[in-house]
């Protein structure tokens, strides 16, 4: 049995001429890509489109000379003011209704209360409502509700509420709703 064992200068050729040999044949493809490489070269023409024309700036005169600086401690003034005059409308319409003695009624929400009936006691309208199986008669100016709601009107079929109730901005409002006559199952 024969082994074969180069010595460093048998590996150094033959890695040389290996490379040579590898070399040779990729340079006629080397050269055919050149080639058309060029060819395309010529033929492809850059397009550039011309940028557009600037547009022309026109300087304008400031109007707000005269006003009040966005940052001055007058602005702010003016601001508080504007808040405290709401506030003071807002004051007007809920002060009446904080400083009066609250009513049984008051403390359900609205729509646990029903209506279940109507009469006409001394010659007032009066609206039998049920809360929580026990019935109760309430007449106009009387309140029901968790949101001040005062009774305005009795109907044989509605009884008619103005509430007092707070907007998301903070603000009271008033608004209407009504309770009507819930007809019993038969």
């Amino acid at each position: 049995m024969t082994s074969l064992c180069f010595g460093p200068l048998r590996a150094f050729i033959l890695a040389t001429g290996l490379c040579a040999g590898l070399a040779a044949c990729g340079s006629g493809e080397q050269a055919e890509l050149q080639q058309w490489m060029t060819e395309q070269r010529a033929q492809t023409k850059a397009r550039i489109e011309p940028l557009p024309e600037p547009t022309k700036f026109s300087p304008q005169a400031y109007t707000q000379e005269g006003a009040i600086e966005p940052f001055s401690s007058q602005k702010l003034t003016q601001a508080l003011s504007r808040d405290s005059n709401k506030a003071t409308a807002n004051a007007a319409l809920i002060a009446p209704e904080l400083n009066r003695r609250k009513e049984a009624l008051e403390a359900m929400p609205l729509d646990a209360v029903s209506m279940v009936g109507s009469l006409v006691k001394q010659g007032q309208p009066v609206a039998l409502v049920r809360v929580d199986n026990l019935l109760y008669q309430v007449r106009v100016g009387n309140y029901l509700g968790q949101n001040y709601g005062r009774i305005t009107k009795i109907s044989e079929t509605e009884v008619a509420l103005r509430e007092i109730v707070q907007d998301a901005g903070g603000e009271w409002l008033e608004r209407a709703v009504t309770i009507q006559l819930q007809e019993g199952s038969k």
